[in-house]
């Protein structure tokens, strides 16, 4: 910097800024920006830290030490001996893109007048001598126009292509009919003369404001993602601003797959295409990203199955880990559809490859999709090996959306008619590794469950019930084993919890089961609920069971059934046809539940309960049976998440669904 600039930075009162962080005065900045001046050529982006720390990106907040710091950033963002210029364009654009999202009651009174000031030489970073600096002040351009000139100028492919993208953004955020068929007129240019890249590029800058051109051009698409002599141009060029490294073929894989979100059955003929050609090429790296792709189709869209389902089924033998591992986790996820391929997931059972940060191993997941198909070759070291991930650890760590390993209640609880062969482990496992571990309560929900099978497992479940972190979780476990946990009565009523009277409700209600007293536990129940003694809704839920013997409070959980909230109207309703055995108006207030779901909304969870409740009550009214009849016919996920347990939950949602429309 000029040693005039030095001059004004020494003038400036910074001690009477306002900081964005405490922990970094405004003080502090000008010394980090006397130190950036004082290295010249030699500056790093580490040297830069101090400033971002200073002016606060990422607190919503634009204050008035960041509109002090402007003109010595731009200043030192265009002198062309600073080292970290890259890094301070990145600070600028930041700073800009903050002010524009938090509202001008949080921006400094100053700044608006000062980024004007300067913005002649903001927009010169647009025609720097470095075109890694044209390409971070990208985001500066603000609008149609000014990025069609630098389109016009710019011949660096490394910033051309980034400068297409943002031509397609500006034009999806344009009122200007004209701008917009500018920039329509560039993409179409490039497609019909660019290279194979940049006709990409030009296919994702155009869907930005017209989603129907990937699905025009879904051959174009196809042909150059999937040749592997393109593959090296994409880590040459595709470049975007704020982004260090360049993009993978890959990464284009996944974003133009996410571009064809509108257009389904068009993403699932992509995918498959890719997967294929993948195939004939032997081009691993494209077919895990296809794989990829597919997947998170799959989570959204049953009807995808059919077309992945024998290409998953193929690829179990393709020498890459990476692809077996996604097409045993395909094949597990979609359970006994996977039967076909049994024997050919039975063989990678002891298969060791990974893939990447990805969790388990191949034979992991082959394991897992024996016990979805019901094959039992996968029980042996099942229990192990769902283990072996939380020894030693309390917890594991993924992505939620990407491949992982199922959770043990996912792949136990359906196991219920193999408990004589699985319970030995997980007995051991709850005495001597299971207490105090992350796995303590999965088991005891497991072995619920399992019901009178899980019997065995009764002296682990009553050591349980001593402490307060699973107490609770035992004694659904004891109640579920039926007459076989009827000794386990007394340490029942004296079991350890915490200090609610719902737990004390919950643990009356147990005592009874196993054959306490159920007066006692119906008085101090229905008590809770005469009361609304907090929690009474909690109440609701055991209420129930007790049928006509109820019937003294059959008035109170009409009223609770009428006028409650979402949550506690379900639970009444239930409760009060176990009460009267009277259908109505019981079934009306559950099938309020159901007609939501039709119109897109995603409250699964009240929408199972009153599935199930539909199917104990035994009736239906044609309204309904309509209603069910659209959601069953929907070509989407019914679950509200995006990995395996996305299709799980579609499945149990789907076969309570055909539950209730069987009946008569």
């Amino acid at each position: 910097m000029a040693d005039r600039a030095l001059e004004a930075l020494d003038d400036m009162p910074w001690e009477r800024l306002e900081a964005a962080l405490g922990h970094a005065p405004a003080t502090e900045l000008r010394r980090a920006l006397r130190g950036l001046a004082g290295k010249g050529a030699a500056a790093t982006e580490e040297d830069c830290d101090p400033l971002w720390a200073c002016v606060g990106l990422g607190t919503g907040r634009v204050t008035s030490v960041a509109t002090a710091a402007l003109p010595f950033v731009v200043a030192l963002a265009g002198d062309r001996d600073m080292g970290a210029r890259t890094t301070l364009v990145q600070l600028l654009t930041g700073l800009s893109e903050a002010a524009t999202s938090a509202g001008e009651e949080r921006v400094d009174a100053g700044w608006p007048g000062a980024w004007r000031r300067h913005r002649p030489r903001l927009l010169a970073l647009l025609a720097d001598c470095l075109p890694e600096v044209r390409r971070e002040a990208l985001p500066l351009a603000e609008g149609v126009g000014v990025l069609l000139e630098r389109w016009h100028a710019e011949t660096d492919p490394t910033v051309r292509l980034p400068v297409l993208l943002a031509l397609g953004t500006a034009a999806a955020g344009s009122a200007d009919a004209g701008r917009v068929d500018q920039v329509r007129a560039v993409a179409a240019e490039v497609l019909r003369t660019g290279d194979p890249v940049m006709r990409v590029a030009a296919v994702h800058a155009w869907a930005a404001f017209d989603p129907r051109v990937p699905v025009r051009e879904l051959d174009l698409l196809v042909d150059v993602l999937s040749d592997p002599s393109v593959r090296p141009r994409f880590e040459a060029v595709w470049y975007l601003p704020d982004i260090e490294d360049a993009f993978t073929r890959e990464d284009v894989v996944s974003w133009a797959a996410h571009l064809l979100e509108g257009a389904p059955q068009t993403a699932l003929t992509f995918v498959v295409r890719l997967i294929d050609a993948a195939r004939r090429t032997g081009d691993t790296l494209l077919c895990r990203a296809a794989l990829d792709a597919a997947w998170q189709l799959l989570v959204v869209r049953p009807s995808a199955a059919a077309a992945l389902l024998p290409r998953a089924g193929a690829l179990l033998a393709d020498p890459d880990d990476g692809v077996r591992y996604r097409a045993a986790h395909l094949l597990a996820a979609l359970g006994a559809r996977a039967a076909p391929y049994a024997d050919a997931l039975a063989a990678l059972l002891d298969d060791p490859g990974e893939a990447g940060f990805f969790e388990g191993t191949v034979g992991d997941h082959a394991r897992w999709a024996l016990t979805r198909i019901g094959d039992p070759r996968a029980l042996p070291k099942l229990v192990a090996r769902l283990y072996a991930p939380y020894e030693g650890q309390y917890s594991r760590g993924y992505c939620l959306g990407e491949p992982h390993l199922p959770e043990v209640e996912d792949v136990l609880t359906p196991l219920g008619a193999y408990a004589e062969i699985l319970l030995p482990e997980v007995r051991r496992l709850l005495r001597d590794e299971g207490v105090g571990t992350s796995l303590t309560c999965p088991f005891l929900r497991v072995l619920q469950a399992w019901g009178p099978a899980a019997a065995p497992a009764l002296p682990e479940v009553v050591a349980l019930l001593g402490d307060a972190r699973y107490s609770l979780y035992a004694v659904d476990a004891l109640v579920a084993m039926g007459p076989a946990a009827a000794s386990s009565e007394p340490a029942v009523r004296r079991c350890t919890v915490l200090d609610s009277p719902g737990n004390h409700h919950m643990v009356a209600w147990a005592a009874w089961r196993l054959g306490g007293d159920r007066d006692a536990a119906l008085r101090l129940i229905g008590e809770a609920v005469l009361t609304e003694e907090e929690p009474f809704y909690r109440a609701l839920v055991r209420f129930g069971d007790f049928g006509p013997a109820a019937a003294p409070y059959a008035d109170r959980v009409r009223h609770v059934m009428e006028h409650g909230d979402t949550w506690t109207r379900l639970q009444a309703a239930v409760a009060r046809w176990s009460i009267t055995g009277e259908p109505e108006p019981s079934v009306s207030v559950l099938e309020e539940y159901l007609l939501p779901l039709a119109h897109g909304d995603d409250n699964y969870g009240n929408f199972l309960d009153a599935l199930r409740a539909l199917a104990r009550i035994g009736t239906i009214s044609p309204a309904a049976r309509a209603v069910l009849r659209t959601v069953q016919g929907s070509d989407r996920r019914l679950a509200t998440y995006r990995d395996y347990r996305a299709i799980l939950q579609d499945e149990e949602i789907r076969s309570a669904i055909d539950d209730v429309l069987a009946l008569p």
